[in-house]
């Protein structure tokens, strides 16, 4: 697999933990006047500390972070992918309060879900429920000018194995998270 998925470093280790199924996305700069689209049913989660600010999370999204930022030096040259995740269903939120009553499964807190849904000409944000799995073996990548900037999917330089992979959250489990999703609507 080619396709990557960039993410907050705090949100992909909290897909990792099972403890969210969620990806929350507005578009980068870079995706133009259509915005996000859910242009893939399969990826790679590409952690990423750019734009990754602390005060956008919830408070225990805050502590796990300063663990990560003290546990895992990150070198700037390198990149760790260590998750695939397959989009099980997506949506676009065009209220608010769809939006809001998300709370609860997902890290973000409520102001930046304000500010993100208010964000540019288009009223909306769209959520993604993805399955996300464990790689058979983990696979460090150098940054590349390709990957930076603000956009949502990238093309690696190269296959990365998804044989083996293995999911984060049992099927119970994650049925149980995509019921919650399910139950707000």
């Amino acid at each position: 697999m080619r396709v990557a998925f960039k993410e907050w470093e705090i949100v992909v280790d909290t897909l990792s933990r099972g403890d969210q199924i969620l990806l929350l996305r507005k578009g980068g700069i870079h995706e133009g006047r259509g915005g996000f689209r859910p242009e893939h049913r399969r990826f790679l989660l590409f952690p990423t500390r750019y734009h990754q600010q602390r005060q956008c999370v919830v408070a225990s999204a805050q502590a796990r972070l300063n663990e990560l930022l003290h546990r895992r030096p990150v070198s700037a040259e390198m990149v760790r992918l260590e998750l695939s995740a397959e989009l099980v269903e997506a949506r676009r939120l065009e209220t608010l309060s769809q939006a809001e009553a998300l709370r609860g499964q997902h890290i973000w807190r409520d102001e930046v879900i304000e500010r993100r849904f208010d964000w540019g000409k288009d009223r909306a944000i769209h959520v993604l429920a993805v399955r996300v799995f464990r790689l058979a073996q983990a696979v460090e990548l150098p940054l590349t000018t390709a990957y930076a900037g603000c956009q949502s999917w990238i093309t690696l330089d190269r296959d990365i194995a998804t044989d083996g992979a293995t999911p984060v959250l049992d099927d119970a489990a994650f049925e149980k998270k995509l019921a919650e999703f399910h139950a707000v609507g």
